[in-house]
Formats: structure tokens, sequence, C-alpha cells
């Protein structure tokens, strides 16, 4: 009698994480660019760097006059890989707080292995592979904290304080706000909601970000290691650039979070109806 109940929660179980994956697969390939952007930005120091963006707009015309169009989708692979555990966890982990720490766990190492190779601004053609960059850091500085896992704290604050200022809020004003029976209306109330509640976290939690950045890619001065706790980092990045130096690449995160989450919520609603009418 009850192996029936634990089928049907691994089958429930099953269903989430497929339609997780897939929502986060398209999300990750149509809005990478902005990713990519995002973190030139926080890792650039200053203005005066003849190499530094003046802004969004010249960021993408840098990186397509230097780097070609795969420029944009440099370090592609390291969050696609990491995407089917990341949902898993995110599945069984409890909400909030406690899904974006364990989720860290998981994605960290992807991560490192990400900024830096979208710090990289050779062609597409000329930079390592995601193995065999992966492989050059282990070797060079092993699986440890400095190493394969440098910026974890970094991460675990990005992860944990995104997931638990962005599901209170969501969650609540989503209760708030009456449910829509129209289908437009509904889906718009959900994203208006999503929107607000991924803006708010954003904007808190990107000093973690900015760090994570920071610790994860390439430091000022090779083979000296500047950045390498997190609120070192923080400290280190105000006290040398100021306050909105903390928030650099916000624009292009908000900007991926928008169309980003109406894109997931499609895919995801979608996926899962398909799922649960032929699975």
């Amino acid at each position: 009698m009850s192996a029936k109940p634990e089928v049907g929660l691994v089958r429930e179980a099953s269903r989430q994480i497929v339609a997780g994956g897939s929502a986060g697969l398209v999300e990750i390939c149509l809005m990478h660019p902005l990713d990519v952007v995002k973190t030139r930005f926080q890792i650039q120091r200053y203005a005066t760097d003849p190499n530094s963006y003046k802004s969004l707009g010249d960021s993408f015309r840098m990186i397509f006059q230097t780097e070609g169009l795969f420029g944009f989708y440099k370090g592609i692979l390291p969050p696609i890989l990491a995407e089917t555990p990341k949902r898993a966890v995110k599945t069984f982990a409890i909400a909030g707080l406690g899904s974006g720490l364990t989720e860290a766990i998981v994605v960290n190492p992807f991560e490192v292995v990400k900024v830096g190779l979208q710090a990289n601004r050779n062609t597409f053609t000329e930079q390592p592979s995601t193995l065999s960059y992966a492989r050059q850091i282990i070797k060079k500085e092993g699986l440890g904290l400095q190493g394969l896992n440098k910026g974890f704290t970094a991460t675990l604050g990005r992860h944990g304080v995104f997931n638990m200022v962005y599901f209170g809020f969501y969650y609540n004003v989503k209760n708030i706000i009456p449910v829509n029976k129209d289908p437009t209306l509904e889906f718009l109330r959900k994203f208006g909601i999503g929107l607000l509640s991924g803006t708010i976290a954003s904007v808190i939690n990107i000093p973690f970000d900015v760090a994570k950045s920071r610790i994860q890619g390439p430091q000022p001065v090779p083979g000296e290691i500047k950045y390498r706790t997190c609120f070192k980092t923080m400290a280190t990045v105000y006290q040398e650039e100021g306050i909105l130096a903390l928030y650099k690449g916000l624009l292009p995160k908000i900007m991926r979070l928008g169309p980003g989450g109406a894109v997931m919520l499609l895919v995801y609603e979608y996926t899962y109806s398909w799922l649960q009418e032929n699975w």
C-alpha cells in the first residue's frame, strides 16, 4: 500500500526537475550574453582603464567587435551542466534561504569555471575549453577554497540572500493580490510580482555577486591574490572604488531577470503541463 504514494512522489519530483531544468536551459541559452556583460562590469576596477566599458551599449559593441558573436556565450557550458543538479536541490531542499545555501554548494565549482571563461577577452576560438580550464584550475590551485571552490562564501551569500528575499517577498505579495480568472492577466500578475521580487532581491544581494566575481575572476596582479574572502573583498572594493562599485552589473542583471523570468515561467508551465498529461 505504501509503494504507490512513494511512486507518486518520485514521479512528481521528476516532473518538477525536468520542467525546471528545461526552463533553466532555455533561459540560459537566451539570456547568457547579459550574464557575460554583468561579469565583465563587476571585474573591471577603474573607469580610467582603457579596456573598461563606459556603458551597457559600449560593452556589447566592444565584445562583438573584438571577440565576435560567440564572445557573448563564453562560459555557457558550466551553468548548463549545473542546471539539472541545481533544480534537483531546489526541488528537495527547504525553500528560501535553505535552498539558496544548498544550491550554492552545488553550483560554486561551475561558477568558478564560468567566471574565468567569461573574463577571458580572447576570441572564442582562442580561449581554452571548459574541461581544459577546469583541469588547469585543479592542477594549479587544487579543489579547495583557493582553487575550484574559491569564492564559496560569496556564492553562499549571493544565493542564500537572493532566495530568501525573492521567495519571502513573492509568496507574501502573491497571497495579497487576488488571483485573476483571465489567463493572460494571471500570467502578468505572476510575472509582475516575480519581476519586483527579483529586482529587490538583486539590489540586496549584488554586493555578494561583485565579491564573488572579484574572487573567482582574474586578480589585478598576476600571481598575487588580492581578493580572498567575501566580506574583506567587499570592504576593499568599497574603500578603493566607492559604494557604487558594489553595485556594478546591476542593470544587466535586472535586464536578464525580467525577460528571463518570463521565459522560465512559460517554459516551466508548458513543460510541466505536458508531463502531467503524458507521464
